[in-house]
């Protein structure tokens, strides 16, 4: 009935080869000398450095899920499904972050529609094909990938200011780049709404995931920089809370009418599982 812990043992070993080989390329940033965090192109759409903190929570989660990929349960969501699109995305990701921490700006954005194509991939896969059957597969496999892809949007925007934006500290901020850096808070604000109407409790883990960073962008870009761009984020940090709290509504009413009910009710509008 359940195969062997060894079944698919060659993908379980190269999902934790890569999982610490993109763990090592983010302890790199931090463990590096140059302060990159600090030290990186600055522009208008620049996070304060403690939005990155959020990779500490993907990581974590994720060392959950290559140990969960050892039961059947895992097996079935990681093995079978997301297959071998996550040893894809942690080479891709650790790549990105090399690239961005040696200031080659550029091909760093090239690299982050990349790894944002993986990520909604998998996340494509685990949603529609995996309802969460379990506690393992809501902790473990939709939680990490929702935070994932709701954080690597916001990668994607951070990465082309810094390769196609100006450089803050030395250009003042233009009407062209007021105007891109307001539609990109907009586009951000309206994904986290995106993620909280998705389905009928709403993904809040990838909407908080952007609400953190437009918070970030607020607290780190001063109104003496730009008071346009400054109240611009934290009006859009609180419209991204709203969606949060909607998804946090969606999740409450989810559990409480019991998790397994709303599976078997849901299963039928996404397919079935492979």
């Amino acid at each position: 009935m359940s195969g062997s812990w060894t079944d698919g043992i060659l993908l379980k070993i190269a999902n934790i080869v890569v999982y610490f080989l993109f763990l090592g390329s983010n302890i790199y940033t931090v463990a590096t000398p140059h302060d990159i965090y600090f030290t990186g192109r600055e522009t208008y759409i620049t996070p304060a450095p403690w939005a990155f903190l959020i990779w500490s929570l993907i990581h974590l989660l994720l060392f959950g899920t290559i140990i969960y990929q050892f039961t059947a349960s895992g097996k079935k969501v990681i093995i079978e499904g997301i297959s071998w699109r996550f040893p894809l995305l942690g080479i891709l990701n650790a790549i990105y972050v090399h690239l961005w921490a040696s200031q080659h700006y550029i091909l760093a954005f090239v690299l982050a529609l990349f790894v944002s194509s993986a990520v909604t991939h998998i996340y494509y896969v685990v949603k529609k094909f995996h309802a969460p059957a379990n506690v393992g597969d809501e902790v473990l496999v939709h939680l990490p990938f929702s935070l994932y892809h709701g954080w690597t949007t916001v990668l994607v925007f951070i990465t082309a200011f810094e390769a196609f934006g100006v450089n803050a500290f030395s250009q003042p901020a233009g009407v062209w780049t007021k105007v891109f850096v307001f539609l990109a808070l907009f586009f951000l604000e309206s994904t986290a709404a995106t993620y909280a109407f998705s389905s009928p409790e709403g993904d809040l883990p990838a909407s908080l995931a952007i609400t953190w960073s437009l918070f970030a962008i607020f607290a780190h870009q001063s109104v003496h920089r730009s008071a346009f761009i400054h109240w611009s984020a934290l009006v859009f940090a609180v419209f991204s809370t709203v969606w949060v709290l909607l998804g946090t509504f969606g999740m409450y009413k989810r559990f409480r009418g019991g998790s397994i009910i709303l599976d078997e009710e849901r299963a039928p509008l996404v397919g079935s599982e492979n």
